[in-house]
């Protein structure tokens, strides 16, 4: 199902990028650059090829236990109408979720990497030990939903070669985040990275979601034809709309308890967890 496949790539292309603005993303961004390794006595090349390397690791942990799921469904061999339908609904639920539709949104979990190694052990201990927690993608903070749908999808494959590669492939990108941070060199140029990262995080955000409603329409054009294109269209639209007000009820109500509160304050109330 070559669909099915690139939906998958796209996907995880999307959430690796995502995770970025992780708070273990960001993390990396502070404490293994140009600067933070020399006044630790280290090379920062050294540790960020080490980062990349357990990053790609984790990403083929990853794709392991995707390739094993992919598996079972190449035995179980449901039919195409079947995994379509799977994924469909589970692209507009994720992005549901990332939206935080009536509050609600998939369980995730809030790990850091352990920042104590930086003091404790080697630069290609703790630059491989962080990449692979961070190319795994379920070991530390999970910033959207579309981590868990691109196992599915990948498990949807059927192919064992393929998920695994999706999964190096998402290690792979998740490492490679570590690059925008080879130019600070000093604390001005620090500040100007984390500046320009936090004006991204909300267009960032909005993409992926926007990548997650795209994929519930493809699929469920796939699935039904034009009626599927249609009754989708139509569920992802609503998902938007109330999300939307939501967030416009959300500023409204802080405005009423507190005059002074701006709209881009509020924000943050109703911004996806991370």
């Amino acid at each position: 199902m070559t669909i099915v496949v690139v939906l998958a790539v796209v996907t995880a292309a999307a959430t690796a990028v995502r995770s970025t603005w992780s708070p273990c993303g960001l993390s990396m961004l502070s404490t293994v650059t140009p600067l933070a390794e020399a006044g630790r006595g280290r090379r920062w090349p050294v540790t960020a090829g080490w980062f990349i390397a357990g990053s790609v690791l984790g990403g083929v942990t990853l794709g392991g236990a995707m390739a094993a799921l992919a598996a079972v469904v190449a035995v179980v061999d449901p039919s195409t109408p079947v995994v379509l339908a799977m994924a469909a609904i589970a692209a507009l639920v994720c992005a549901a979720s990332d939206l935080d539709l009536f509050g609600w949104h998939i369980p995730f979990h809030g790990r850091q990497v352990n920042e104590r190694w930086l003091d404790q052990y080697r630069a290609w201990v703790y630059g491989g030990g962080f990449g692979w927690q961070i190319g795994v993608g379920l070991a530390t903070y999970i910033t959207t939903a579309g981590l868990y749908l691109t196992i599915l999808l990948a498990a949807l494959t059927g192919s064992p070669a393929l998920a695994l590669a999706i999964g190096m492939g998402f290690g792979l990108v998740r490492g490679l985040a570590i690059l925008a941070g080879r130019r600070i060199t000093s604390a001005d140029r620090l500040l100007v990275v984390h500046r320009r990262f936090a004006a991204l995080r909300q267009p960032v955000r909005l993409t992926v979601v926007g990548v997650l409603l795209l994929d519930g329409v493809v699929a469920a054009t796939a699935w039904l034809g034009f009626a599927g294109f249609v009754v989708s269209g139509v569920v992802a639209a609503a998902i938007v709309v109330v999300a939307r007000s939501e967030h416009r009820d959300a500023v409204d109500g802080l405005d009423a308890r507190s005059p002074s509160s701006r709209p881009g304050e509020a924000t943050v109330v109703t911004s996806t967890p991370s």
